[in-house]
């Protein structure tokens, strides 16, 4: 017999690696958790070896690396359905937009992590997934035309 979570979400397998999904309706504006973790001067958490860093401001950092911070495995997303608000020192994440069950929940890292970690190797968010889609779409269906065309004009000559 399985008992139901107390929370709105759990952990599973995302395109990016481990992710955070909803297990139950999330309503646009609803608390969903809290990252926490250490909280270090930024020049100390510039020195880590870890990808779990969240800046609250130009002074501090937190260091949100143990597993138990389940927030860590919340993923980017260039088009989230959460977001994040720094309130007496506390990162809270709230949804953006109403979350169905089986979504997967993402904030937008910001400018700053996105260029430095992200770009170099591509960012796997659903939406670039499905720009990228779309535009190998169009590439083929325009190398196929332009053959289709070579073709019709070889025909044709005598």
């Amino acid at each position: 017999m399985r008992i139901a979570s107390r929370r709105p979400f759990r952990i599973g397998r995302s395109k990016a690696g481990l992710g955070l999904f909803a297990t139950r309706p999330i309503k646009k504006g609803a608390f969903i958790i809290k990252y926490w973790g250490r909280k270090l001067r930024n020049k100390d958490a510039d020195e880590l070896e870890t990808k779990y860093l969240f800046e609250l401001n130009s002074r501090w950092t937190i260091d949100g690396s143990p597993r138990r911070n389940i927030a860590r495995y919340i993923n980017h997303s260039c088009r989230p359905n959460a977001e994040t608000d720094v309130v007496k020192g506390e990162v809270l994440i709230t949804a953006y937009r109403n979350i169905q069950p089986g979504d997967e929940i993402a904030y937008d890292y910001g400018k700053d992590y996105f260029n430095t970690f992200i770009k170099p190797h591509g960012c796997r968010c659903m939406k670039c997934k499905e720009a990228k889609a779309k535009a190998r779409a169009e590439k083929t269906a325009k190398t196929k035309a332009t053959r289709r065309r070579k073709k019709t004009k070889r025909a044709k000559r005598p």
